[in-house]
């Protein structure tokens, strides 16, 4: 296996179920080294969400894949000065508790930074470290909402919906990971020390917001939500087929949307030069809808894609779990990868983006069970047999 590029980087996750985990998952991808430390009992509450197999979540078998498991109670003070120990020998500390929780237990910035100069730590909550909300509870459905996204997502005149997946805890997590590397390259490349980075989960999805606030700024319009369109730009939709299934035409391009409405045998709209541009199809976006469809109902899905392919115009199905587990390019791009976990299941899950030419990544080993590395890690830090008696006794670690 090639080097990887976080290799010999060790990382302290302190964090729960997503936002926090997601990121520490996406840099032992690379290759750095993951403690994670967990609640004796029940660890991690992921443990135990969506879909189990005997007992275990087949999600916290994606999440927490390349990770090690070591179980200590925060809530103990022989706890906290456990983890004050593995800081000081750390690259990188995350956590996602709310704001106030790691100072309460004595293992704030302030107090982390002045044990480890070199320490960087990811803070990743609801509305971040400083500002009127730093308090409230906040989970990803709503920052989702208060970045705007909940606004957009759902059909007009009718109640917002969620896009089924915890995107501002993922979207938190990436933005983590980057801000972690960035860190890094600062104190390893450039001289500096470790410092803190603060990611809000409202701040992580509104900047993916594109041109949300401008257009408000400028124009004071409030987009609205539209359904499987995209305002302003057309065309761009889901369109009907003569089988009941629908497909994803993306002709908003000006030579695309030439090459489109000439397969449909539309040349008086492949030609109208009000329509040559995104602006001028904007305004008419309706009209082109309802010709699109108009065509697309008259054949297959599959009919309709194989001529868009043989038109090189982008489109595409609307995938389900069975349609992305049965794609081949999905397996040629090594995308679906498949682990064995500490109870024999085969469980495939996402392989490893992005794609590095040089130091490529890869899982190095299944999610860990509770506690699975408590002993080892630490040993790692200095403590002998009778130290673990004695923690274990007191229940501080497990």
């Amino acid at each position: 296996m090639p080097r990887q590029i976080l290799e010999g980087i060790r990382i302290l996750e302190l964090g729960q179920l997503i936002a926090g985990p997601f990121a520490a998952k996406t840099l032992a991808d690379f290759g750095a080294e993951i403690i994670k430390i967990e609640p004796p009992g029940q660890g991690d509450p992921l443990r135990k969400w969506r879909m189990l197999h005997e007992g275990t979540s087949v999600w916290w078998e994606a999440q927490s894949r390349s990770k090690q498991s070591v179980c200590v109670d925060l809530r103990q003070p022989e706890g906290q000065e456990l983890v004050r120990r593995l800081a000081a020998q750390a690259d990188v500390l995350i956590e996602n508790f709310r704001p106030g929780a790691m100072e309460k237990w004595g293992l704030g910035w302030e107090a982390l930074h002045a044990l480890n100069p070199r320490l960087i730590m990811l803070r990743v909550s609801g509305y971040g470290q400083t500002g009127t909300k730093r308090d409230e509870p906040g989970f990803a459905a709503i920052g989702e909402a208060m970045a705007g996204l909940r606004h957009l997502t759902g059909e007009p005149g009718r109640p917002p919906v969620r896009a089924g997946l915890s995107l501002g805890d993922t979207i938190a997590g990436l933005h983590g990971a980057m801000g972690v590397l960035l860190a890094l390259y600062d104190r390893d490349a450039r001289g500096g020390q470790g410092q803190m980075i603060d990611t809000a989960l409202y701040e992580s999805v509104f900047n993916l917001s594109e041109s949300l606030l401008p257009e408000y700024s400028v124009f004071g319009a409030v987009r609205q939500p539209a359904g499987g369109a995209l305002p302003g730009i057309a065309p761009s939709n889901a369109y009907p087929c003569a089988d009941g299934e629908y497909v994803l035409i993306a002709g908003n391009g000006d030579g695309i949307f030439v090459r489109l409405m000439r397969r449909m045998g539309r040349g008086d709209l492949a030609d109208d030069p009000g329509l040559a541009r995104n602006d001028g199809r904007a305004q008419r976006a309706a009209e082109l809808d309802e010709a699109i469809g108009a065509w697309t109902r008259t054949l297959d899905s599959g009919a309709v894609l194989a001529a868009l392919r043989e038109a090189d115009v982008p489109a595409g199905r609307i995938y389900n779990a069975r349609d992305i587990a049965q794609d081949p390019h999905y397996r040629a791009r090594d995308m679906i990868q498949e682990i064995t976990s500490a109870k024999g299941l085969k469980v495939e899950m996402p392989g490893i983006v992005p794609k590095l030419s040089a130091n490529p990544g890869a899982i190095r080993h299944r999610a860990p069970t509770l506690g699975e590395h408590t002993d080892a890690v630490l040993r790692g830090a200095g403590l002998d047999d009778e130290a673990l008696r004695t923690l274990r006794g007191k229940g501080v670690i497990a």
